[in-house]
């Protein structure tokens, strides 16, 4: 810091950076703390009896009913429905469905327009977000009868 005449400082880049990087140190911090994923009893009060409907970048990506006792239907949109059950690995929420044995698991924010979800199998690869809520079951179309 400099002074010129003697009566107010100023500042030179390198103290410009400095209080940059600082005040966005501080956002990030303020940030990462405001984002705790949710723990396994928050995720499961805020999501019973409700069917939630997930968006990605602007676009429909499926819908999840959320039953007692951890019990999950989903559903991609297409009236095919996948029942499963969820549970708490860490600071994940994981779901195994009848047909995938491999978990599927997911770290979950609350926000305040509602959930954000980030795939944690591949992180880059999925973000969703709650887009609507609703009390009424999801319509499933039943099983595919063949000739």
């Amino acid at each position: 810091m400099s002074f010129v005449d003697g009566a107010r400082p100023v500042y030179d880049s390198r103290m410009k950076h400095l209080l940059i990087s600082a005040a966005l140190a501080g956002l990030t911090t303020v940030a990462a703390w405001a984002a705790e994923p949710m723990s396994g009893a928050e995720f499961e009060a805020y999501v019973t009896g409700k069917t939630l409907y997930f968006g990605q970048n602007g676009e429909a990506y499926g819908v999840e009913e959320y039953l007692d006792n951890r019990r999950v239907r989903w559903s991609f949109l297409d009236g095919e429905c996948k029942d499963g059950i969820w549970y708490e690995e860490g600071e994940m929420i994981c779901f195994i469905y009848d047909d995938t044995p491999d978990p599927q698991c997911w770290t979950f924010y609350r926000e305040t327009n509602g959930l954000r979800a980030i795939f944690e199998n591949n992180p880059q690869a999925t973000t969703l977000y709650e887009a609507q809520q609703s009390d009424e079951p999801m319509m499933c179309l039943g099983p595919e009868i063949g000739v």
